[in-house]
């Protein structure tokens, strides 16, 4: 039998090895902890812009009909008010004559994904596909890609987030939803507008829904009434230096630009 006589070198050696061994293992698990943390933060839209300015931007959602957006470009033409609709690829194909009406009379026309799904349950490749599609449409249509991109149904995930980075766009949302496909009557669609409308908000209306005509020249009066000064959503947004909080609120820094 043989015998290992441990030394006082010996020992700290063993020692050495030991502890080394139990550094490296924690440094191991603190490395997959902060990995983990990274990949399991969630990345948030743009609801809404801190500003002190007093400017919001009123926006259309457009997927399917379509009785109702000329009357609208109308009413905007009349208040002198420029917004931002963002339009599914396949309403740009059945209307594109709207997407040039919209365009002519100065509103930005975006992408609202080419046949509206839930953008979460695809692939990032059928993610891709929609945002692209949905671009090269309106290209067409209106003669540029548009640099906004506002999920269906407002749904998003951290996929979808990094696909719409990834081709130089940005995630849009909405922090005051009129409600109006609900088809609520025109004054109650008022009242729930202008009881949470704040500076560097997104308001948020249907080319389609039933009332919204009939609000909409109201919630303009009352906005500018009160100072506001109504803008494209592009125009309201920071391009860069910012951050955006737990809310989807852009908060600037000193470097910021719309």
């Amino acid at each position: 039998m043989r015998i290992l006589i441990l030394t006082r070198k010996r020992m700290l050696t063993v020692l050495c090895c030991l502890l080394c061994g139990v550094l490296a293992v924690f440094l191991a698990f603190q490395g997959i902890a902060a990995l983990t943390a990274s990949s399991s933060k969630r990345l948030i839209p743009i609801y809404c812009v801190k500003t002190n300015e007093k400017k919001v931007a009123i926006s259309f959602d457009a997927a399917w009909g379509n009785e109702q957006t000329q009357t609208l470009i109308d009413i905007l033409n009349k208040y002198h008010v420029k917004t931002t609709f963002f339009v599914v690829g396949a309403w740009v194909d059945k209307y594109p004559e709207s997407v040039k009406a919209l365009t002519d009379a100065g509103h930005e026309v975006c992408n609202h994904s080419d046949t509206h799904p839930h953008m979460p349950k695809l692939s990032r490749g059928d993610m891709a596909a929609q945002i692209t599609n949905c671009n090269e449409k309106l290209k067409k249509a209106a003669g540029k890609s548009p640099i906004l991109f506002r999920p269906p149904y407002g749904d998003y995930d951290n996929a979808l987030m990094e696909t719409v980075k990834s081709v130089n766009m940005y995630c849009i949302q909405w922090d005051v939803d009129s409600l109006d496909w609900k088809n609520p009557a025109p004054d109650a669609i008022v009242k729930r507008v202008m009881s949470q409308v704040k500076p560097g908000s997104i308001v948020l209306f249907h080319n389609g829904a039933k009332n919204t005509p009939t609000a909409l020249p109201s919630v303009i009066e009352a906005l500018q009434s009160q100072g506001y000064q109504i803008v494209p959503v592009s125009q309201l947004i920071y391009k860069d230096h910012y951050t955006i909080d737990s809310s989807g609120m852009q908060v600037p820094d000193g470097n910021a630009s719309n």
